[in-house]
């Protein structure tokens, strides 16, 4: 039977895809479309940030959907169903109603002041959006998910073990995500905040975390096996659109090469990523306050960086490593010190 003990390979990939999205939000602010979905963009480009940005872009959301629903399967193990809620409602309403009261607004404030506008306060969810969508994924799938749980010997949950130890099983979570994609019919496949295709997508996504735990060493055993082959087929379909860049690309494209690159992601973390040191110790706290505060410190570097006359290069450099380090300056000093601090930014008060 498969232990409930923590896998720290899944504590990684989250720690992993929260610095990749900081990378990806200050890259944003090197591409001439980033004010249009809202953030400060340079005066001048780095247009070649694109080709690692749309690679990144199909994959690191939903993987972070995926990783959210698997970690549900592990706090239920010692939870009951109100238990859940009122520890996700602790963990994720309190820093979502918190961040769209405040941070949103700071950063809002920031933009404004660069861009010359008329300073309003003006709240609303921002990149803070995922948590809103996990909170409600949380109650919606809760009563199926402790369901599975309390049949975990039953015949249901052995007929899920057996199916996903077997690769041909993945077919049926590429099929879901094409049905989304079909049905929803997005203008664009990689916009996912704020959007029906992108709470679609997170639920499927949401889901399969929680079923793919559940299957126990039988599917991690699998993905391992077939990592390469997942990996391989990504890199095909990525190089595919590099190298049509012009033509349209087809949506059931897209989720075919977004399901393989995580599920590579899955099965490279699952082989070299699951031990524990200071480090993983340290970040995985981190990760989530530093989620949260990232687009105040992003947003106050470019207000000061993008103005000097220097080197688009050197900007990222700076706004990046401005962002990085305000972050976790404020978390060590502020967040983790101070123990009222703490529940606004998803921690424990202790």
């Amino acid at each position: 039977m498969f232990t409930t003990n923590r896998r720290y390979d899944i504590d990684w990939l989250r720690v992993i895809a929260i610095g990749l999205l900081l990378i990806y939000h200050t890259s944003i602010g090197f591409q001439p479309w980033g004010i249009m979905i809202g953030f400060i963009t340079n005066n001048k480009s780095w247009d070649s940030l694109w080709f690692p940005m749309t690679m990144l872009n199909v994959w690191r959301i939903p993987l972070l959907f995926f990783v959210s629903g698997m970690g549900v399967y592990f706090a239920i193990q010692n939870r009951n169903w109100k238990q859940l809620i009122t520890e996700r409602a602790r963990r994720i309403f309190i820093p979502f109603v918190f961040g769209v009261f405040l941070i949103a607004p700071i950063s809002t404030y920031f933009l404004q002041l660069y861009y010359h506008q008329q300073l309003n306060y003006n709240a609303g969810p921002a990149h803070l959006w995922f948590l809103g969508n996990i909170f409600i994924y949380v109650i919606l799938l809760s009563p199926l998910f402790f369901y599975l749980k309390k049949n975990e010997e039953g015949k249901m949950v052995n007929w899920i073990k057996k199916l996903f130890g077997n690769p041909f099983a993945l077919l049926v979570v590429m099929a879901s995500f094409i049905l989304e994609s079909i049905l929803v019919d997005p203008v664009l496949y990689e916009l996912y905040a704020l959007t029906w295709h992108g709470f679609f997508l997170g639920l499927i996504a949401f889901f399969f975390g929680f079923v793919f735990v559940l299957s126990g060493t039988s599917f991690w055993n699998m993905i391992l096996k077939w990592r390469w082959l997942f990996l391989a087929i990504a890199v095909l379909l990525y190089t595919f659109r590099l190298l049509h860049f012009q033509m349209p690309q087809s949506n059931v494209q897209l989720v075919i090469e977004s399901n393989c690159w995580i599920f590579s992601v899955f099965g490279f973390g699952h082989r070299y990523l699951n031990h524990s040191n200071k480090a993983l110790t340290y970040l995985s706290q981190a990760a989530y306050p530093v989620y949260i505060l990232h687009m105040v410190f992003l947003f106050l570097a470019s207000l000061f960086i993008f103005p000097l006359d220097i080197e688009v290069h050197l900007k990222f450099i700076l706004v990046l490593a401005f962002t990085v380090t305000g972050c976790f300056i404020f978390y060590e000093f502020i967040i983790r010190r101070i123990r009222i601090v703490k529940p606004l930014f998803g921690l424990k008060m202790k």
